[in-house]
């Protein structure tokens, strides 16, 4: 395990909890590209430049500084960070538990981390864990992390308490200005529609899904390096659905889950050998190319 990113204690009612802040994800797939000259291909450099005094600044020398007026800066260092009036620098103070499903976690969910016990806590911390497993509840508390204050979520999961950092609500985009349809669909295409998810039903197993971007474009650089045109073959988007021949979508849809003709499903996942453990095992065959209408 990394070196712990924070140190502090949590707390729920009179009970406190010395813990360690752990990073729960590590990106080990992330493909990450360089700015090049576009006539010498070298790569270019970024520099700190002091527009004022005409000069470049070390990343080491360079401070904080905080805009009160425009252009009118103070400058804090971590000695005065660290002397902010705020509980929550120091302290994951637990404000209530919520039922998991209250938390709309699709647009609040931001980072993961994992809280460890220091060795004098290991009862409160296994006591935590075991209320909200038999609870089945979701711990929300704040606290301070890099410079800023956050909404965070505790809950159990694997044997450990897993922390999320959360967007406070006023960061959330309101739906209200995107251009969302209004219309209506026939209780037959919901049937049906019904019976297509019924089928493609799966128990979600992360391990079956691979990350393909990192290695389709190291077998483009590959081909660029040795001077081939050929690079690879483009995959070809799926026609548009459009409302005339929706329904025919869906029980070509439906034909195709009840013969097993998973190719483009395993395809979309990564390439994997297996999708999970579905409801239909048969037989993985290529899917037909659809017509545009």
């Amino acid at each position: 395990m990394p070196r712990s990113i924070w140190r502090g204690v949590m707390s729920f009612g009179m009970v406190a909890i010395p813990v360690r802040l752990y990073l729960a994800t590590e990106s080990s797939s992330k493909v990450s590209f360089n700015l090049l000259c576009p006539e010498h291909k070298t790569r270019i450099k970024n520099k700190r430049w002091c527009p004022e005094g005409d000069h470049e600044v070390a990343w080491g020398d360079a401070v904080k500084g905080y805009e009160y007026q425009k252009g009118n800066y103070v400058v804090l260092g971590d000695d005065d960070l660290e002397k902010l009036p705020l509980e929550s620098s120091k302290v994951i103070d637990i404000a209530g538990f919520i039922k998991d499903e209250e938390l709309p976690g699709a647009v609040y969910y931001q980072s993961a981390y994992y809280l460890e016990p220091e060795k004098s806590a290991a009862k409160p911390y296994a006591l935590l864990k075991k209320t909200l497993e038999k609870t089945q509840r979701v711990a929300i508390a704040k606290f301070a992390l890099r410079d800023r204050e956050r909404l965070v979520s505790v809950r159990s999961m694997d044997g450990a308490l897993v922390l999320n950092t959360l967007h406070w609500p006023d960061e959330i985009r309101s739906t209200e200005d995107l251009e969302l349809p209004d219309v209506k669909v026939s209780p037959a295409e919901v049937k049906m529609a019904e019976n297509l998810v019924g089928m493609m039903a799966i128990t979600f197993d992360p391990s079956e899904f691979k990350d393909e971007y990192k290695r389709a474009l190291e077998k483009i650089v590959e081909a660029k390096v040795e001077g081939r045109e050929d690079l690879v073959e483009v995959a070809e988007p799926l026609a548009e659905t459009t409302v005339i021949d929706l329904m025919t979508a869906l029980k070509a849809s439906v034909d195709r889950a009840k013969k097993g003709e998973t190719a483009r499903s395993r395809g979309a996942r990564g390439g994997h050998e297996t999708l999970m453990h579905q409801k239909s095992a048969a037989k993985t065959v290529k899917a037909p190319k659809r017509k545009a209408s």
